[in-house]
């Protein structure tokens, strides 16, 4: 008959606890007096004594046994009266020491792995990382001495615009920093993305490139007819471009009649604010294709917070309605507030949020009928 008494595994799983969100790490760190673990027990009931003594006797050679190599000690409590007469049963199992924690948990090999991560961070700045987060600092102790020569070699180098390709820190890689590079942006306080990580150094990052298909009357390096020029260095062109079409589909952009005096443009979804900087481009006509559903909408909001007079074309609800056949499923729309919205483009976003003509619909640009599209286009984009 299964019993609702205390065992050892039930003292031992309180304790646990304890080591399980690092504050006994953390005290044991602080050289703290151990902060004393009591346990009450769930025990027989006096009237169960008589009744199941075998039982009784049973459960507390269980806990004598689980106290075993200074695990734990247990308290005794009197129970009982003149019918069975008085016995002496646990009644709280308390836990005192560093020691037993360590010994009823079985982690003695941990803590050892803990010291020597902690005699390897004292006076760093990383020390505080390792205090708050004892045990996965823990399960990091084989790479504690790449991790610190990294983290030493990009706090120096903050600010220096060299490439991460240029690290130097004693046995550390590029590919070693890109695979700690959360934990690494940790220690030393900036964001772990990829670029908020460079940025936030100081340090060189990727370049980054835009695509654009040019017209003849540009002049720009015949008989080429397409460029991938670096994001920094394309504003500094000296373009006169009379019409800009911005699209987000690579195919679409590849397939879309560039403009007699000027550009189309691939905007590859949300790295569109890569052409909302190119300054040349504040004196053109701009438009913009991209997906009917909301992140469509959300993009274009981005491009026009830099271009405030680009114009949508074939992001209406006249192209939606009319391909209801082709529809797919948005898979995560937003719900964000779109402050460069036209009235007519806000209201085709709130029903697409809204769900009006259907749940999480969505209509991509590359499914929109090609002589639709050719009928729809703006005259300054043929």
């Amino acid at each position: 008959m299964n019993r609702p008494w205390t065992t050892p595994a039930d003292i031992r799983t309180r304790v646990q606890r304890r080591w399980s969100d690092g504050s006994v790490l953390r005290a044991y760190a602080a050289g703290e007096e151990f902060p004393r673990i009591e346990v009450p027990l769930r025990g027989p009931k006096p009237s169960e004594i008589g009744d199941a003594l075998g039982a009784v006797q049973a459960w507390v050679a269980d806990l004598e046994a689980g106290r075993r190599n200074n695990r734990f000690s247990l308290n005794y409590t009197a129970v009982g009266g003149r019918l069975i007469g008085r016995n002496m049963i646990p009644s709280r199992a308390i836990v005192s020491s560093y020691q037993q924690t360590w010994s009823l948990l079985g982690v003695a090999d941990e803590v050892r792995r803990f010291e020597e991560v902690l005699a390897l961070v004292d006076g760093s700045k990383v020390r505080e990382w390792v205090l708050a987060h004892p045990l996965k600092a823990i399960a990091l102790a084989d790479e504690w001495p790449g991790l610190l020569s990294a983290y030493k070699w990009l706090d120096s180098a903050r600010g220096s615009g060299v490439y991460l390709r240029e690290i130097s820190a004693p046995g550390v890689d590029t590919k070693f920093v890109e695979r700690h590079r959360t934990l690494l942006a940790s220690f030393l306080g900036i964001p772990g993305s990829a670029n908020g990580f460079l940025a936030s150094l100081g340090l060189r990052a990727k370049p980054e490139f835009v695509r654009l298909r040019t017209a003849p009357s540009l002049g720009l390096y015949p008989p080429l007819s397409e460029l991938s020029a670096r994001v920094d260095e394309l504003p500094e062109l000296d373009l006169k471009v009379g019409t800009a079409v911005v699209i987000e589909n690579e195919v679409t952009y590849l397939t879309m009649p560039v403009p007699a005096d000027g550009v189309v443009l691939w905007g590859k979804g949300f790295d569109v604010h890569r052409i909302g900087a190119l300054r040349w481009l504040s004196s053109a006509e701009v438009f913009y294709w991209g997906d009917l559903d909301t992140h469509g909408f959300a993009i274009l909001n981005q491009l026009r917070a830099w271009l405030p007079h680009a114009r949508s074309f074939l992001m209406d609800r006249e192209t939606l309605l009319a391909h209801r056949d082709r529809w797919v499923t948005e898979h995560s729309p937003t719900a964000a507030q779109l402050e460069h919205l036209t009235p007519d483009e806000a209201d085709l976003y709130a029903d697409l949020v809204s769900d009006r003509y259907g749940e999480r619909i969505r209509l991509e640009q590359e499914r929109i009928d090609w002589v639709w599209a050719s009928d729809h286009m703006p005259a300054g984009g043929a």
